[in-house]
């Protein structure tokens, strides 16, 4: 990756920092995709080309703060750097090791980001992030000692808290933007139920893919709006068709998990009782 952006040799094994404004992309040899098999994050102010990631282009003319995890499928435009600037900070997973970032890294899940769900920082938010890359680029800078890592892990778990901080910021703030993702996802939950060509449950990933979010991001999203994950919609909309099978129906409780898309009734009527308190077999009982 520094021979393609034309940058000599990494100074430290398992991590890197750079000024965007400083690379020099050499473009002839830069595949069109490409993945990797190490974490970025980068700030990116005034790109003139675009990022594709999977199916989805996005241009960073306002200046976005973007999280990408190993072996995802990146596309670049060739004059994506042109008059830009910012920061991209490279790292590997092992240097996370034996510290208290390698069990918290799973818990950001803005990694799995598409990166046209990248966070869009305020100007105090940019000032507050931009100093911590700093404090990230002198360590690098400095000579390798005894307090390098402990000093560059410290800092990189600061610029995650905080992004973690202005994400659930963003959230809020798009709340009344991003209600309509509620809505289709309800729609496309209804289409999946009245089509039923698929036997299987339906999935976060699958909801997510029809309304062009990531997993994560939908999950997030729907979890700072209505206090409940993809999952939980999803669970609670089972049950509410699962009530009404019991309710106007004479099936029984395995042919209503199967209908459903359960693979196993004894799963729907764990998952029923998990969620109202009583079996299929109780909820009926106590309705007639």
């Amino acid at each position: 990756m520094h021979k393609l952006a034309g940058l000599n040799s990494p100074k430290h094994p398992l991590f890197s920092i750079h000024r965007i404004e400083n690379l020099e992309l050499r473009y002839s040899d830069f595949p069109k995709r490409m993945t990797y098999d190490f974490y970025t994050t980068g700030l990116k102010k005034n790109l003139s080309g675009f990022v594709k990631y999977g199916r989805t282009k996005y241009d960073f003319q306002e200046g976005a703060l973007g999280f990408t995890a190993p072996y995802q499928l990146m596309e670049f435009s060739s004059d994506l750097i042109n008059n830009a600037s910012g920061w991209i900070l490279f790292f590997h997973k092992d240097f996370l090791n034996s510290s208290g970032l390698q069990k918290k890294l799973n818990d950001y899940g803005f990694f799995e980001y598409h990166t046209n769900e990248g966070l869009h920082l305020s100007e105090e938010e940019e000032k507050s992030i931009e100093i911590i890359f700093e404090n990230i680029e002198k360590e690098y800078n400095n000579p390798i000692d005894t307090y390098s890592k402990q000093v560059a892990l410290s800092n990189l778990e600061l610029l995650f808290t905080y992004s973690h901080r202005y994400y659930r910021r963003q959230f809020v703030i798009r709340n009344e933007v991003d209600s309509s993702v509620l809505t289709n996802f309800n729609k496309e939950l209804q289409l999946i139920f009245e089509k039923k060509s698929d036997p299987g449950l339906p999935t976060v990933e699958y909801l997510a893919e029809r309304l062009n979010l990531s997993a994560n991001y939908l999950s997030d999203l729907l979890k700072s709006t209505t206090g409940k994950s993809a999952i939980e919609h999803i669970h609670g909309y089972l049950i509410e068709l699962a009530k009404q099978q019991l309710l106007t129906t004479n099936h029984s409780i395995a042919e209503i998990a199967f209908e459903l898309g359960f693979e196993y009734p004894q799963y729907f009527s764990r998952l029923f009782k998990k969620k109202t308190g009583i079996t299929p077999t109780q909820f009926r009982a106590t309705s007639e």
